[in-house]
């Protein structure tokens, strides 16, 4: 009995320590630090790994692991700046580098004179908490009741709604 007991208790402690592992490589995982460049203008309308064409005012990028159509959110630290964009190549095949950006891109960052620089970057999510419908009040409602006319009638919404 004595010995039941004693596996269950490593048994849950491996659990628990497998769960703390998951836990923390998640969020080492979504976010990645390191240097960004951007696409020269000789690749401008040429073909990129997924098949889409590349074209410099786009916000894309390319990345080594994350699958096509991933979009990142790319941040300059230096600066605070920055942008959302589409993973359409496989890339950057330089060591110290992590991700190239489109022109757009980097324009937008404000990276274009420095060329390679130091960018933290995640997987994008839509996030509806941050969001709100737009609304719209109106007073008076103003209808074209006839062409001959050229009258307007006046509806009056706190009259019509109650």
């Amino acid at each position: 009995m004595k010995i039941k007991k004693q596996e269950t208790m490593k048994k849950f402690f491996f659990f628990v320590i497998v769960l703390f592992i998951n836990i923390l490589s998640f969020f080492v995982i979504t976010q990645q630090k390191g240097r960004a460049s951007y696409y020269a203008d000789k690749f401008h309308g040429k073909k990129t790994s997924s098949g889409k064409i590349y074209h410099r005012d786009s916000l894309t990028c390319a990345h080594k692991t994350y699958p096509f159509g991933t979009l990142l959110e790319v941040k300059n630290p230096e600066n605070g700046k920055s942008v959302i964009v589409e993973v359409t190549d496989r890339g950057p095949f330089s060591k110290n580098r992590i991700i190239d950006l489109s022109y757009a891109a980097a324009q937008q960052l404000g990276i274009l004179n420095q060329g390679v620089v130091h960018v933290e970057l995640q997987e994008w999510k839509w996030n509806f908490l941050k969001f709100h419908p737009i609304t719209f009040e109106f007073k008076n409602i103003f209808v074209n009741v006839s062409q001959q006319a050229n009258k307007e009638l006046e509806i009056d919404k706190e009259k019509v709604l109650k």
